[in-house]
């Protein structure tokens, strides 16, 4: 299964989108502590060549998690020490193309699992957020305690820069990503700058209905968004941005949900081709010139 991820990853690196002729590996599983203080998580870490310090980026799944939906339905825990079927070598597609995107421009990237070390790896169906089981992963007060232990893990480490760690986001973790820079606020040293990929803005996603921090945001939305609502979205930003926040938001017209999955269902609808390849360029310039 290793074999299989780094088959992908080399495909990756030679397509259009990662052109750059690199050697890929599998990511390396790591341990950290959330800050919530107790749960260790499980984390997969790409890492590009040299010994750096590098820029790192902390990638945050949606409800589905981290893994392929062909390999997690009966993965449950996922821990140190213990065998599961959901591993390095059973990312989704999605997850291991943006991680050897940010490999190819020179940053470490940092997958955890907020799913797996609860013993929910199997991750959510559509449509569930009033699903209690969902309730241990939420994205308000659990999953944005684990974006900021990656940031101290990475933060931590000799081949990652100081000060330029950044965050990305999927749906449930989107609004996870607003989260965290809702808790950040203006406070100092934290995340250099977020990208949130359609995340849900609802009052019952984002712990308030202003985002006001220091860091500026990117928010890439699908106009045919089945799943969360755009226009919710756009309106938190018009508010974050009269409170002084620098939050861009760019909206794909013809665009899903999961627009940037490369899978062929996805793929096929023309709104998603189109806005995968600009979301991806935009995510690059942005992180790029923020770092600067």
């Amino acid at each position: 299964m290793i074999a299989r991820v780094a088959r992908i990853l080399l495909l990756l690196a030679l397509t259009p989108l990662g052109a750059a002729s690199v050697a890929w590996a599998a990511p390396e599983t790591v341990y950290f502590k959330s800050a919530d203080g107790t749960t260790e998580i499980v984390g997969y870490l790409f890492r590009p060549a040299g010994a750096g310090p590098h820029p790192a980026v902390v990638m945050l799944h949606g409800r589905a998690g981290p893994y392929s939906s062909n390999d997690n339905e009966g993965c449950t825990l996922v821990a140190r020490g213990v065998a599961s079927p959901c591993n390095a070598a059973t990312l989704s597609r999605r997850h291991a193309m943006w991680g050897a995107y940010w490999v190819e421009r020179g940053y470490v990237a940092l997958l955890p699992d907020s799913f797996g070390p609860r013993g929910k790896a199997y991750g959510f169906g559509r449509f569930t957020h009033g699903d209690t089981d969902r309730d241990s992963v939420n994205e308000r007060t659990v999953r944005p305690l684990d974006a900021e232990g990656a940031l101290a893990y990475l933060t931590g480490r000799r081949d990652v820069a100081p000060g330029r760690v950044f965050l990305q986001g999927w749906s449930n973790g989107g609004s996870t990503t607003l989260n965290v820079m809702i808790r950040q606020g203006t406070r100092g040293p934290g995340f250099r700058a977020a990208l949130a990929f359609y995340p849900g803005c609802g009052k019952e996603s984002l712990l308030a209905p202003v985002v006001t921090t220091s860091v500026p945001i990117a928010m890439f939305l699908g106009a045919s968004d089945e799943e969360v609502s755009p226009e919710i979205c756009q309106h938190v930003a018009d508010r974050s941005r009269e409170a002084g926040t620098n939050i861009a938001v760019t909206l794909y017209p013809g665009a899903t949900h999961d627009f940037d999955d490369p899978g062929e269902k996805r793929q096929a609808v023309p709104g998603n081709q189109a806005a995968k390849g600009d979301a991806m360029a935009k995510a690059g310039a942005f992180v790029g010139a923020t770092g600067k």
